[in-house]
């Protein structure tokens, strides 16, 4: 699905709450709660948005250990023979009938809708409202884990961001982009749903930008020959190979790990020099050309990167993954020439 220039497309105009938030440092992961915890090993684990590239990629890793039970409105016809898909809206009454009739032990949700061209409405009935549906149906059968998959923009590029944010940082993503509303919503439901269920393992993944061979909007801007750079800026940026957050949602799975943890790639390198890596040529224009350039491609349909994304191409919007390291046992394991190599392979085949 089609995404913005550096983060997910998402939103309706809701209220985000920013400073009522829970806070995000006291959610830890291995912070096992006594008797409030239910730790669960048997089961199936129930994958929403699995005809994506990372579900797919997902999926071939845990049905080595695990039963999966997909779940996405898509087809999924060269999926292995032992993975049960459900071609389904997470919106219909049927939804409900997997949670009855299986013994789900985990749902891993990626099904988030990232395409700028769909309305607002459509977009915050797919993501606010399905996972509202989602959260009910795990409470009613009393589901043990959830691993919800949110992303590092949430923060939001700033002007006055620290170098590296934690967990606890305000979720201002919204604040200058719209767009970015439902996402932060969903984070905040989720970290609702910690609170009000302590008897389910709750995490929530905040990685940064995800590359690889996926179809998204970091990979496609550093894909084009001749990508726009702002004129005086540079930012700072992170990277994580698509298998890299496969492993992390692995290890989020484990018994008794709860919280919100950042994950992050090999390292950080300007935007210029990931350009040139890659193999393309920046075009560097003045701010205000920069937005009427990309409104005009946006216009014409040329472009899938609407120009209010415009500040993750001046703001260094990066994230500390040490709680992730320290308590999920994550660490990046494909190097930042691996992670490039494998951009450059579609670099024709943008979507």
């Amino acid at each position: 699905m089609a995404r913005g220039v550096f983060g997910p497309v998402a939103g309706a105009p809701a209220p985000v709450p920013t400073t009522s938030q829970p806070k995000p440092s006291e959610p830890r992961s291995g912070s096992v709660t006594g008797t409030h915890t239910k730790v669960a090993t048997e089961g199936a684990v129930l994958v929403t948005g699995i005809c994506g590239r990372l579900g797919k990629l997902l999926a071939r890793e845990l049905h080595r250990t695990d039963q999966v039970v997909g779940v996405d409105r898509r087809a999924f016809p060269d999926r292995p023979k032992d993975i049960v898909h459900h071609e389904l809206d997470m919106r219909r009454k049927k939804m409900k009938d997997i949670f009855r009739g299986r013994n789900i032990r985990a749902v891993v949700h990626l099904g988030v809708l990232h395409d700028p061209r769909r309305s607002d409405r459509e977009r915050h009935s797919w993501n606010v409202v399905a996972f509202q549906k989602l959260l009910d149906y795990m409470s009613q059968y009393e589901v043990p884990k959830l691993v919800v998959l949110s992303g590092a923009n949430v923060y939001g590029p700033q002007p006055n961001n620290p170098q590296f944010l934690t967990e606890d940082a305000p979720l201002l993503g919204a604040q200058h982009f719209g767009g970015m509303r439902d996402l932060v919503e969903l984070d905040m439901l989720a970290q609702s749903f910690f609170w009000k269920h302590p008897d389910t393992e709750t995490v929530v993944l905040r990685p940064c930008h995800i590359v690889g061979r996926v179809h998204n909007a970091a990979s496609n801007y550093l894909r084009l020959e001749r990508p726009i750079m702002v004129m005086g800026f540079d930012p700072m940026m992170q990277l994580v190979h698509e298998k890299d957050v496969v492993r992390a949602i692995q290890l989020a799975l484990r018994p008794g790990v709860r919280g919100i943890f950042n994950i992050r790639g090999p390292g950080e390198m300007p935007l210029s020099h990931l350009v040139r890596k890659t193999g393309g040529r920046p075009r560097v224009v003045p701010s205000p050309l920069a937005k009427v350039a990309l409104d005009q491609l946006w216009k014409l349909r040329l472009s899938n990167f609407p120009a209010q994304e415009l500040d993750h191409l001046r703001y260094v919007c990066m994230v500390d993954d040490s709680r992730a390291r320290t308590e999920l046992g994550y660490e990046p394991v494909h190097p930042i020439d691996r992670v490039l190599k494998d951009v450059r392979r579609l670099r024709y085949q943008v979507a």
